[in-house]
């Protein structure tokens, strides 16, 4: 693990009932196709760590050390152009891995990571990873799964600024926040600052500030970081986003987890719009 200063804690993933590393693995997406012996096995190597908000899990242009997997908080991506200046690539929240493909390549990161609200991670040897995807065909693409999750979200996102105004991308936003997705109405509070939002939204912070104004008009009220949304059908109306269906919710789709079919159909989509542009 790359050395980050005093923020990250590994405990142990099984003290005061809490599940195992293999269990908690078993909500991610990719892992969740592994074979029993191989999860376990990657399980044995892990840690568990609390990082507090604030830390920098690894810089862009560093070799990746290690696989994390985001339990519970927020990590943010970013990414910085020619000029130096950067921007917010993604947020990502509970059961997801990132920047996978940079461990399995050996390969500097081409983003950095860091730590937006107070978190617990687990954090296996890049090593680990990479011999298994060697020695086990069926690892291989449980991993490229996983793969495919990190560019369906990237995809959206990309999508979503060349498609989408910013009060439709935050709308977007605030519904994946809804716990329970067939719900009219919905409360929480926002996970990130506005300057952070605003940043990965693609947009600058006085216009964040609009386009909350704007959506009050779809039941959108803020009171500092709470959010109430009084019609989320309304919302989703105006954002375009539909209302996952009954098996997409029983998969996980609700909680943050795409279908794979969906993301690999957005990928191969982006791929095919390059290829005829090049």
């Amino acid at each position: 693990m790359e050395k980050m200063g005093q923020g990250l804690q590994p405990q142990a993933g099984t003290q005061n009932g809490m599940p195992s590393i293999e269990a908690m693995l078993r909500m991610v997406p990719g892992f969740d196709q592994l074979a029993s012996p191989v999860l376990e096995h990657v399980a044995s190597v892990g840690d568990i760590a609390e990082v507090p908000q604030g830390e920098v899990l690894f810089r862009e242009g560093t070799m990746p050390e290690s696989l994390y997997v985001l339990l519970e908080g927020r990590v943010s991506l970013t990414g910085t152009a020619a000029d130096s200046s950067s921007a917010v690539i993604n947020i990502l929240g509970p059961n997801s891995s990132f920047v996978l493909a940079n461990v399995l390549t050996d390969e500097p990161y081409q983003m950095g990571a860091d730590v937006v609200a107070n978190s617990t991670l687990i954090s296996i040897p890049a090593v680990s990873i990479r011999a298994v995807v060697n020695e086990q065909p069926a690892a291989a693409m449980a991993m490229m799964r996983a793969m495919s999750a990190e560019l369906g979200a990237m995809t959206r996102q990309v999508v979503d600024l060349k498609v989408r105004i910013a009060a439709q991308r935050l709308g977007a936003y605030l519904l994946t926040l809804v716990d329970e997705p067939r719900s009219r109405k919905a409360e929480f509070r926002l996970p990130v600052n506005k300057g952070l939002l605003a940043s990965w939204l693609g947009c600058r912070p006085e216009n964040l500030s609009r386009a909350f104004l704007a959506l009050r008009a779809y039941g959108v009220e803020t009171h500092g970081s709470r959010v109430q949304l009084h019609d989320t059908t309304r919302l989703r109306a105006y954002t375009g986003n539909a209302l996952p269906d009954s098996d997409e919710i029983g998969q996980g789709v609700a909680a943050g987890r795409p279908a794979v079919e969906r993301i690999l159909g957005d990928a191969f989509r982006l791929r095919s719009n390059r290829s005829r542009e090049s």
